[in-house]
């Protein structure tokens, strides 16, 4: 039986042999392991014996994963002001071509804030899966970088437009194939990257351009300046191409998941933006109800999707104060009427609920639950006033929502 522990970059096996025909180990003199016995794989060594661990899967879930990784610095580049724009490709060979409009990846030495030039920025692992702060983008989940990508390619291409010269190089299966080149001028600046997955590894490479195309949605609506587009080449005869730019922010993304029902309600969305140092971060909400009876609330912390935690927990909290008080001093509820129930007032709810904080807590490996404490009653005090003060504000709409909770709590 092989034993293996994965870690960023290296991993670690012991062979442990058993005796399966009578349940008995074997003698303790096939049995004694020393130092000899640990296979220790650093590098793309690791990656390549492991990749799973390092993109969640073989399929088509770890190839958007590969996309990612690769996109992530164009997109913080665009979010710290040094980009305009970040543009995917796929191309008709198979590879995916990622590239933004900033300085340029240093050729060498060290990076923006201290990180790694070119060559090591794509043939060393990166520390690890570190929640980043407030100002930080990660597009799927592992945040180890291109470096992987590159272990887990065929080949990858790096091309780099930086104070007037433009340099390549070209990668194999994790490690550098040519040195890094100057060969000629460049009008502009900007990083352009290029990989073809591996086929020993992938028993298919073809990319979901609707899977790309829903992350990079979400992290154009959670992040107002962010300019991405996404376009296939990969059937010449049917070329797509979306643009991803939402201005409008939450309130957009809440238009979004509406669809139709948007146009059937002539209620606006309700949105508000608050930072708040108790939870040293910033929250971005937007709801509104439809006629329509099923509730769309969708939850993001640092821009990542997550299936619950103290945030969602807090606007929840914010909507039952923010109603159930209405209710009360309108007559609806009586004071031996019990509070509305989350569920109740989640009937025709859309929302979204984005925080980003400085130093956010996630829960699991996976970061799908926001733990920090502080998040829960900052959000569901933003969201109780703020809601309270639209239902007085806007008397009309607001009985229109009272209305539609009764009516729900009646048939239930």
């Amino acid at each position: 039986m092989s034993l293996t522990w994965c870690f960023p970059g290296i991993s670690l096996t012991w062979e442990v042999l058993f005796d399966i025909t009578g349940g008995d180990i074997v003698s303790e003199e096939d049995t004694r392991y020393d130092a000899s016995h640990i296979q220790v794989l650093e590098g793309w060594e690791a990656v390549r014996k492991r990749p799973g661990m390092y993109i969640g899967s073989t399929g088509e879930r770890g190839l958007r994963h590969m996309v990612f990784e690769v996109a992530d610095r164009a997109v913080n580049e665009v979010l710290a002001g040094r980009a305009a724009s970040v543009g995917i490709t796929l191309t008709p060979d198979g590879g995916v071509c990622v590239a933004d409009d900033g300085p340029g990846i240093p050729i060498d030495g060290t990076g923006p804030a201290g990180g790694p030039g070119l060559e090591a920025l794509l043939t060393q692992m990166q520390s690890g899966a570190v929640a980043g702060g407030r100002h930080d983008v990660t597009a799927g989940f592992c945040d180890l970088g291109p470096a992987v990508v590159n272990a887990l390619s065929r080949r990858m291409t790096a091309e780099v437009r930086r104070e007037g010269a433009r340099w390549v190089q070209e990668y194999a299966r994790g490690v550098a194939a040519t040195p890094l080149t100057k060969v000629g001028t460049a009008a502009g600046s900007g990083t352009t990257i290029a990989f073809w997955p591996d086929a020993d590894f992938f028993g298919a490479t073809e990319f979901s351009f609707d899977g790309l195309e829903e992350r990079f949605r979400e992290l154009a609506f959670l992040n107002q300046g962010l300019e991405i587009s996404l376009t296939d080449l990969r059937r010449p005869d049917e070329p797509r191409a979306v643009r991803l730019r939402f201005p409008g922010g939450t309130r957009d993304f809440v238009d979004f998941l509406d669809g139709h029902a948007a146009a059937s309600t002539p209620m606006d969305a309700i949105a508000f933006a608050r930072e708040d140092p108790r939870m040293a971060g910033v929250m971005e909400v937007a709801f509104r109800w439809c006629s329509c009876p099923d509730e769309r609330v969708q939850s993001f912390a640092n821009s990542r999707p997550t299936v619950g935690g103290t945030h969602a927990v807090g606007f929840r909290d914010g909507m039952v104060a923010a109603i159930t008080a209405y209710a009360r001093e309108q007559g609806v509820l009586t004071p031996t009427d019990p509070d509305f129930g989350a569920d109740r007032i989640g009937e025709g709810l859309t929302a979204v609920v984005s925080v980003k904080l400085d130093r956010p807590k996630f829960e699991g490996s996976t970061r799908g639950v926001l733990g920090n404490s502080d998040v829960r009653d900052c959000v569901g005090q933003a969201v109780q006033d703020h809601l309270g003060r639209w239902l007085k504000e806007d008397p009309d709409r607001a009985a229109a929502v009272i209305d539609q909770i009764v009516q729900g709590a009646r048939r239930g």
